[in-house]
């Protein structure tokens, strides 16, 4: 499992590493029951503060993505693949911004843009 987190990126870190951690459950990278690194472990990895680390865990296991357990360690649940069809959307919409905005900057035409997709 390879996570990184852009300092230069304007996303929290917080919010960067949820969505990897997202992207690796639905293609697959992470299937339910594998288990994630120590809070402590990840935030020495990745450079960042335990709560940071903490933050993106709570909201997975909110989302029913992650699930913790005292001496257990963070697993992702069987139910993690099934992402809800409104987070699956929002994150298709997050990455068709980004990559719009990437291809703008490049100075990329319209129609270059849509050729690109097709």
């Amino acid at each position: 499992m390879r996570l990184s987190v852009d300092p230069a990126d304007p996303t929290p870190p917080y919010e960067q590493l949820r969505r990897q951690l997202l992207d690796l459950v639905g293609t697959g990278a992470l299937a339910p029951g594998d288990r994630l690194p120590p809070l402590r472990q990840l935030a020495g990895d990745l450079g960042l503060a335990v709560g940071t680390v903490a933050r993106t865990y709570r909201e997975l296991e909110a989302a029913g993505v992650l699930t913790s357990r005292r001496g257990g360690g963070t697993r992702v649940t069987d139910q993690a693949r099934r992402l809800p069809e409104a987070a699956r959307r929002a994150r298709v919409r997050e990455l068709a911004a980004t990559y719009l905005a990437h291809a703008r900057a490049l100075g990329a035409s319209d129609d270059e843009i849509r050729a690109a997709l097709d």
